[in-house]
Parts: C-alpha cells; structure tokens; sequence
C-alpha cells in the first residue's frame, strides 16, 4: 500500500531515538527497515563513533551490525525536523532529556514513550513527566514483552501501543510494525506503563526465589500473586483490567520473571545467592530500572493504599531491613484469605 498523508496509515518520514542504549538502539535498527534514514542521540561520545564508524554499539548492543542509514548525534539540534520521536532514556534521566531536548520540538510532533520506570522524587510516571514539559504533545506508550537482543535480531515480538487518538495510534504502529515486529493497540497509558513498571520488581523478588533454590513452584506463586499486586495498584490509579490480561502486563511479567536476559531478574538472582545490591550491581553498565522503582512502587502503594506484600518484602531486602530468610518466612506465614 503506498503511503498517503491524508490517512492515519502513512508513515512518519523522519523518526528520532532519543536514548542510545541497548532498547534505543534495536528499536533504531528495526525502524530503519521501514523508513530508510534514522537519526539516534547517544550521550557518550564513545557509543557515537561506534555507531557512526564500526557501524555497531559497542558499548551497549555488541555484535550486532547496523545499517549506515542509523547516524547518531549529541546535540539535539540535529532532532528538530523529527516528525516522530522515541524516548528511550532512563527513567531518572527523562526528566533533564526532556528539558534539553524540548526548545528543539515542534509541538505537534508525537512522543512515543519507550522507558519503564517512575521518577523516584516524585513518583511522576514518564507520560506525567512529558505533559509537564512539552504539554501540547501528543503522547503513546509503547511497552511489552520484547528483550532488546532479541529485536535486533529479528525474533518474533509482539507489543502493546497505547495512545489516546486511535488514528494516531494506528499511524505510529504502521510506522514501526515488520512482520516479526507486531503493535498491537491500546487506548490505555495509565495501565501499559504501570505493567511495564510493576513487573521489574516482581522480576526481582521471582530472581530471588531462584537464586535462593526455593523451586519453580515457588516462583510461579511470587508472579501469580505479584501479577494480582499490579492489578490492584493499576485499577486503583484508572488502569483497565484488560490491559494487565495483554502483552504490556502478564505478558511482559512472564518473560523479565524467566529470564537471565532480564536484568531485573537476574539482579534477583544474586540477591537470592547472598551478594548485598553494591555487590550484584558492581561493574554493570546499565543497573535494573527494578532497583529504582522498586521505593517509588511502594511508595506509590502506601499513597494508594494498595496492599504490595512482594513489592515491600523486595524493598525491605535491598534496603537491608530484613534478611532474605526472614523475608521469605513473613511471607509464607501471611493471614490465610481468599485469593483474589
């Protein structure tokens, strides 16, 4: 089908990643396929040149080759004719990105934000961030089951994208959709990003169910009654049932609870083996987005009143609180009660 402007169809011609990390850079690689010329913004020059020169992020995506139509930059003049723009920061840093980057947005230019996390000061979830920096903005959600390593690698994914404007929704999706790379629509932000949110510190405490030996029936229990956490907290705060049933809430909790690619998981792991968090996080490029949002989901929960008995035991471990033997026994001797 041949693009036409005048349809919510036609593709975004010149798309911008904000983030150059290991997801930016896949989501980069996949766009291209697409829609020829993508421009990235990478913070370290050193991840620059290798983008630029070797064709290839070194630091971040090892060993997986980009086209030359990816060309990354630092200064975000060079972002100001984007008609589409990916935010893959880190959830911390969305805030001062979106402050540098803002002067050089045109206001009707769509964001499509692709970090998972909360802004720890202010529990401000990255589409609460965004409306206060660049209000006019249309916003969408992107969020799902999808390992970075995977993506560039061509490996079937599917997602959820969640927008207000249906047609805008669409437009974006058919801009970044491949055959092995599937969109599928939402209308909720709230509820997308609290699953992409919540299921980082489940991730941990399901980690840590492994690296302590407790068994895989173990684990199961902390992602079938961690998935009932988030549900409570995201129906409190306007989120849809049906969303957390979908890709962006059990699906994305299933895959970062059962797998060593899921740095949150594997973060689990190692406090599940004994290491403090100084010592499972020491030498890392890149710390779990979990070990931030781990505080603010809890936080968030007691604001809420939600009842988080996995989120709490979580914070109470990295905190050093508790131990993990008591931590694992308050649990197991929680009041009988019906499941709900």
């Amino acid at each position: 089908m041949k693009d036409n402007p005048n349809t919510s169809f036609s593709r975004f011609k010149s798309i911008a990643v904000i983030g150059a990390g290991a997801w930016g850079t896949a989501l980069a690689r996949i766009l291209s396929k697409n829609n020829g010329s993508i421009k990235i913004w990478a913070k370290e020059d050193s991840v620059i040149t290798s983008i630029n020169t070797r064709h290839e992020n070194e630091t971040f995506l090892k060993n997986i080759t980009l086209p030359n139509s990816i060309i990354a930059y630092k200064s975000f003049e060079n972002f100001a004719d984007a008609d589409l723009i990916l935010l893959v920061t880190p959830a911390q840093f969305m805030r001062t990105t979106l402050e540098a980057l803002k002067e050089f947005v045109n206001p009707e230019t769509p964001i499509v934000l692709c970090s998972k996390g909360i802004e720890s000061e202010t529990l401000k979830f990255m589409s609460e961030i965004t409306t206060d920096i660049l209000p006019q903005n249309p916003l969408a959600v992107l969020s799902g089951p999808s390992f970075a390593i995977d993506v560039a690698h061509g490996k079937p994914t599917a997602v959820t994208l969640a927008c207000k404007n249906a047609l805008l929704g669409e437009r974006i999706a058919n801009t970044i959709s491949l055959p092995t790379f599937r969109p599928y629509l939402s209308d909720d932000i709230m509820g997308t990003q609290i699953g992409g949110v919540t299921k980082n510190v489940i991730a941990i405490a399901a980690g840590i169910a492994y690296g302590f030996n407790l068994g895989d029936s173990a684990r199961a229990a902390i992602i079938a009654r961690g998935f009932s956490e988030i549900c409570r907290l995201s129906i409190t705060m306007g989120g849809k049932e049906e969303t957390l049933s979908g890709l962006s809430g059990i699906g994305d909790l299933i895959l970062t609870c059962s797998s060593e690619t899921s740095r949150n998981f594997s973060l689990g792991v190692k406090l599940g083996n004994g290491q403090t968090v100084t010592e499972a996080t020491e030498g890392l490029k890149t710390v779990a987005e979990g070990l931030h949002s781990a505080k603010a989901v809890l936080e968030l929960s007691i604001r809420k009143k939600v009842e988080m008995p996995i989120t709490k035991s979580v914070n109470d471990l990295i905190d050093q609180k508790s131990s993990l033997e008591d931590i694992i026994n308050n649990l197991l001797s929680r009041p009988i009660k019906r499941e709900k």
